[in-house]
């Protein structure tokens, strides 16, 4: 079984590289991300990495709807000394997506996946698209659908915004990236090593495995399309011809 969400949020975050001073975002949510808003739903703690390695069978698959615009904030961050003095201020970067809207595909066994989707409805703990400061949006629940994550990716319509899909009216299908676990994709032409398997979201040491996930394009129908019919019964030629 199969659900999907639709992240869409005006910012998002998910960062697979960060330094302290520096927290990056992808361009798509990470695993790490999915796992992580998941694990908040059933209630698991930070500590508990038992209960987030319950999770290691479910498989992801994101189909990129509408590409979202990178943007940076800035925060300043103090640093104490042992015995409390201040010693310095400096300054800590957050860069986030705005506008993006992804669909989001978790596949699994029938049991555990209904689990999950009464949990997310009905959340233990606030939801985040990476970051606190980004919470999920009200409708971010799509649905329970029975069949394989990318059979539910490649049927689902267009979710962009629609000021977004307005601006593509002359294409009949919509070119989309997908990226998900290779298991998801077998035909995939490209796959490549991502480090965001969670292994635990403790405080006191974060941890993620290297993951293979593929990337391949999908088309789908735009609903916006404007059909022209260059064909017209003007023929410019036609007074040429009369005697």
């Amino acid at each position: 079984m199969t659900i999907l969400m639709k992240f869409q949020g005006p910012l998002q975050s998910y960062g697979t590289d960060s330094h302290f001073e520096t927290r990056h975002t992808d361009d798509h949510p990470s695993k790490g991300a999915v796992l992580g808003l998941v694990a908040a739903a059933l209630g698991t703690r930070r500590e508990e990495t038992a209960k987030l390695q319950e999770l290691y069978n479910l498989h992801m698959v994101v189909r990129v709807d509408q590409i979202g615009q990178r943007s940076r904030e800035f925060q300043i961050a103090a640093k104490y000394k042992k015995t409390g003095e201040h010693e310095r201020n400096y300054v800590t970067y957050r860069y986030y997506l705005e506008d993006a809207v992804f669909l989001v595909a978790l596949e699994g066994e029938g049991d555990q996946i209904k689990r999950i989707y009464e949990a997310l409805k009905r959340p233990y703990f606030a939801l985040f698209y990476g970051r606190r400061s980004c919470p999920v949006n009200y409708d971010f629940l799509v649905g329970l659908y029975e069949g394989a994550a990318m059979n539910q990716i490649k049927e689902q319509p267009w979710m962009a915004a629609a000021w977004y899909q307005k601006k593509q009216p002359k294409q009949e299908k919509i070119r989309l990236d997908v990226y998900g676990d290779k298991v998801c994709m077998p035909e995939a032409k490209q796959t490549l090593l991502r480090r965001d398997q969670p292994v635990s979201f403790s405080q006191m040491g974060r941890q993620h495995n290297l993951r293979f996930e593929s990337h391949e394009s999908i088309w789908i129908l735009n609903p916006n399309y404007i059909r022209v019919d260059l064909q017209t019964e003007h023929d410019a030629f036609a007074a040429l011809t009369e005697e």
